[in-house]
């Protein structure tokens, strides 16, 4: 199994809250000593020049970079009064399940943008749509700070972020389980099978995973198998009973499960896909 499809099974259930937003030129607005926020910083630099300090170490952002505060790190923040940070910006929250997406013990994240114009496109839009509050402009505020997120971690070439989802022990075990189901979406599997994997008694499991995950572990396991064959039947040239038997369900319970669960037939769900 790909080890990098881990911590994408894990990114499903990624939530993230912008909970302000906006551009600054102001200079005493940026100078703070010793601060340990509870929400993640994101900066975009359009001009000026300065310093962060960031659980020890420091780092000198230059116009045209991106940059991720992560919530709970020790935060010092300078800038020069005669040329002081011009600066978007939005705090924001982001959790997988329980879990923080950026850890407190980790550095800035920062990196140079490859297309500035688009990113202050896609930060204007949020700090306007942020001040709306409404329902379509709260997803699209969302969907931006998510492309700013990806933009800043891929031209950082931050590969290393994949193993830092992992660091804690919960997190190394959900993502033992979740690799264990995927390799095994063709045979029957029960809770008590995937429970001994992390070493727990099924009745506190059930609970463990749902906590992180946000469904059962049964439930988890065929919402991939219905996954798995909306891809098949997609993709593939398998017939139903094929792909009945790869995700390890009778033709006929397969079929009334996935028409329970997606509201339409196998074979009509292959012919809306083609």
């Amino acid at each position: 199994m790909d080890h990098f499809n881990t911590p994408g099974r894990l990114l499903q259930n990624l939530n993230v809250t912008v909970t302000y937003a906006q551009l600054s030129t102001k200079y005493p607005g940026w100078n703070r000593t010793n601060e340990t926020p509870s929400f993640n910083r994101l900066y975009f630099i359009d001009r000026g020049e300065g310093k962060v300090i960031i659980n020890g170490a420091a780092y000198y952002p230059r116009p045209g970079q991106l940059m991720i505060m992560p919530a709970g790190s020790t935060q010092t923040t300078e800038t020069s009064p005669n040329n002081p940070y011009a600066r978007y910006f939005c705090h924001f929250d982001a959790h997988i399940g329980e879990w923080p997406l950026f850890h407190s013990a980790n550095k800035l994240y920062i990196s140079d943008a490859a297309d500035p114009d688009a990113v202050r496109t896609v930060f204007s839009e949020m700090i306007s749509l942020f001040q709306e509050d409404s329902f379509l402009s709260t997803i699209r505020v969302q969907a931006g700070l998510l492309t700013l997120l990806a933009l800043c971690l891929e031209a950082g070439g931050y590969s290393d972020f994949i193993d830092e989802l992992l660091h804690t022990s919960d997190q190394g075990k959900l993502a033992h389980v979740l690799e264990y189901i995927d390799q095994r979406l063709m045979r029957p599997l029960e809770v008590e099978e995937l429970a001994e994997l992390v070493h727990l008694h099924p009745n506190y499991f059930i609970p463990y995973f749902k906590k992180f995950m946000g469904v059962t572990p049964m439930h988890y396991v065929q919402l991939k198998r219905m996954e798995l064959a909306k891809k098949q039947l997609s993709y593939t040239s398998f017939s139903i009973s094929d792909i009945a038997e790869q995700v390890g369900m009778e033709l006929a319970h397969f079929s009334k499960y996935f028409k329970k669960t997606t509201g339409v037939s196998p074979s009509a769900y292959r012919s809306s896909t083609r």
